[in-house]
């Protein structure tokens, strides 16, 4: 069955998050899986692995704390957010696949418009080559697998949340820009929270947070790199390429 597509308009994010632990609590084996698209009004929201010194002033903004994972995000007008709830018992896959899944269509979202998007090892979302947003040369600090008979037993190997070996010291923030932000939660084998891409945003109150935990890590939108379309496109375009990446 196809997934059903919902666009929510502009939105308060705590009933939002209500509305999908409730629809998460409520459903069954036969409950169609939904994808809620939306855009949120002001609000930073703390990941479960939060800590209170990553946000420096959060001024006249709440703060939600949530039960995804993660650390601190925000949300606000000009973001499309996108909330997959997913049974993935059905779908036939599991949680790292999901998260490359939807990585994948932010990817394929980017290229639409012309940009390309890069995945980091160890940082989950994506990212977007700051002096050449169009170009298609490979990040050296791309996710690299490595032989599991070589390197699964070396403890300088990094373990990520896309897949348990991958190479390098750590996340590499090096000349980009984070365009997108990831922060899931899974209950009894279903999905809730989602996918945040920037598309033309006040950035400002990113320089009041660590993004995600990283301190320095620059938050662009689309328009900061000068791709200029409207909310409402991107958002079509995204429900379509998440609805294709996460079919079963």
């Amino acid at each position: 069955m196809p997934m059903d597509v919902q666009f929510l308009d502009r939105v308060d994010y705590l009933p939002t998050y209500a509305a999908m632990q409730a629809f998460t609590a409520e459903r069954t084996d036969s409950t169609p899986d939904v994808l809620w698209v939306c855009e949120h009004t002001p609000v930073y929201t703390q990941g479960l692995a939060g800590k209170k010194e990553h946000i420096f002033n959060a001024g006249e903004i709440p703060v939600v704390p949530t039960n995804r994972g993660g650390q601190v995000t925000y949300h606000g007008p000009g973001q499309v957010v996108a909330y997959p709830l997913l049974d993935l018992k059905r779908a036939g896959y599991f949680v790292k696949e999901y998260v490359y899944r939807i990585e994948e269509a932010v990817i394929r979202t980017l290229l639409h418009f012309g940009v390309t998007g890069h995945r980091v090892a160890g940082a989950p979302g994506i990212y977007v080559r700051l002096d050449d947003p169009t170009g298609h040369a490979l990040l050296p600090q791309r996710p690299i697998k490595l032989e599991r008979e070589k390197w699964g037993s070396d403890p300088a190997v990094q373990r990520n949340g896309s897949d348990p070996f991958f190479s390098g010291p750590g996340p590499n923030f090096t000349g980009l820009g984070k365009i997108a932000a990831l922060g899931i939660k899974v209950s009894r084998n279903c999905t809730y929270h989602g996918v945040a891409l920037n598309v033309a945003m006040d950035l400002e109150p990113y320089s009041r947070i660590n993004p995600c935990g990283y301190a320095g890590l620059q938050t662009i939108d689309l328009s900061t790199i000068g791709v200029f379309v409207s909310w409402q496109e991107v958002a079509e375009v995204f429900s379509r390429k998440l609805a294709v990446s996460l079919e079963p």
